[in-house]
């Protein structure tokens, strides 16, 4: 099977009605000029780089990538989809060129490959598992075979008309219970995925941005906190109690280790051999916590809870919309809403 790609039409596709009248796909990055002759990816690493200096690494290895693939890796014959999010519709057609360097023909977009478009498909049509692959923000992405085959399946045939393809848009279809299965799948994985995005995020914090974060997840929790100044603390790096000052109960004692490795059941017996009657404990080891700790907090006789990376992370997400702006700034997260 010929290889298919996704090139998005920019940002809310706003070049669709040009990639369709001029019958062609365009990227950006008009600085580059013309990279006809750039003829390895470590290449356009380099250029990319020289060009737009502003970029992070990450972004260049992203971008670099993916313009390789626009001049190197398309082929004549290779098939094109495009969306348009006003009609929902997948425009499908095929590579008829190589690698064109020409400002000014798609707006803003100088590197193009003529297309000669074939068909449109509906997104409504399409299984969740395809719709979630076609979700990609990315500007350019390989489309697998198997979406391939549906895409192509369900491909009406149209005719260039004026400038546009005919569309014959297939009826809505009805959300099966495989569907909802296959989406409530992929729910779980952007939640698996989030959380851990967020847990790095945790980890690549400083020890005193740490000590920041566990003391403002305290204060979105209702507690009123203060955090010990540089120097030897005897195991207390936050206090937290309703009135801050530790004069009313509960009065929570906290004890910050942001290091890789666990934390034994000897640090776990030192911290509560700190506490006194009427104290909560709380140990925060990001390296998480041996089964001889976890045992040790188990018959502790003051009340004690220990928190890893996971349950941080989770206590993040729980007291979010609680957060004052200071420890948003250490963790700043964006809602999403998914359909129930």
């Amino acid at each position: 099977m010929k290889n298919m790609w996704l090139v998005r039409a920019g940002e809310r596709a706003y070049l669709i009605d040009e990639f369709k009248e001029k019958q062609a796909v365009a990227i950006g990055w008009p600085q580059l000029g013309n990279i006809s002759e750039v003829n390895t990816l470590q290449e356009m690493k380099k250029l990319l780089k020289a060009t737009y200096p502003g970029y992070k690494e990450g972004k260049i290895n992203i971008t670099a990538g993916q313009i390789f693939r626009f001049v190197s890796e398309f082929k004549i014959d290779d098939r094109v989809i495009t969306y348009n999010p006003e009609e929902r519709l997948y425009y499908i057609g095929k590579i008829n060129s190589n690698y064109e360097f020409k400002p000014n023909y798609i707006t803003d977009k100088p590197h193009i490959r003529r297309i000669k478009w074939e068909g449109t498909v509906s997104r409504d049509v399409l299984t969740a598992s395809t719709r979630n692959t076609l979700g990609s923000i990315l500007t350019i992405i390989s489309i697998p075979n198997e979406v391939q085959k549906e895409l192509l399946q369900q491909m009406v045939a149209g005719e260039i008309e004026s400038g546009q393809l005919r569309k014959q848009i297939e009826p809505v279809q009805a959300e099966t219970e495989e569907e909802a299965e296959e989406l409530e799948l992929i729910k779980e994985d952007v939640i698996e995925k989030s959380n851990e995005f967020i847990k790095d995020k945790i980890a690549n914090l400083d020890w005193e941005q740490m000590q920041e974060l566990v003391a403002g997840i305290l204060r979105g929790m209702g507690y009123k906190t203060r955090i010990s100044p540089k120097g030897p603390d005897r195991g207390r790096d936050i206090l937290a109690s309703p009135d801050g000052l530790g004069l009313e109960e509960p009065r929570i004692i906290v004890e910050v280790k942001h290091r890789s490795g666990h934390m034994g059941a000897n640090e776990i017996r030192s911290f509560t051999g700190g506490l006194r009657a009427g104290d909560r404990g709380i140990y925060v080891s990001t390296g998480g916590f041996s089964k001889e700790a976890k045992y040790e907090g188990e018959r502790s006789n003051i009340p004690l809870s220990l928190i890893d990376l996971d349950l941080l992370a989770e206590l993040v997400t729980q007291y979010y919309d609680q957060f004052d702006s200071e420890t948003r700034t250490l963790i700043p997260l964006r809602k999403i809403y998914w359909p129930l």
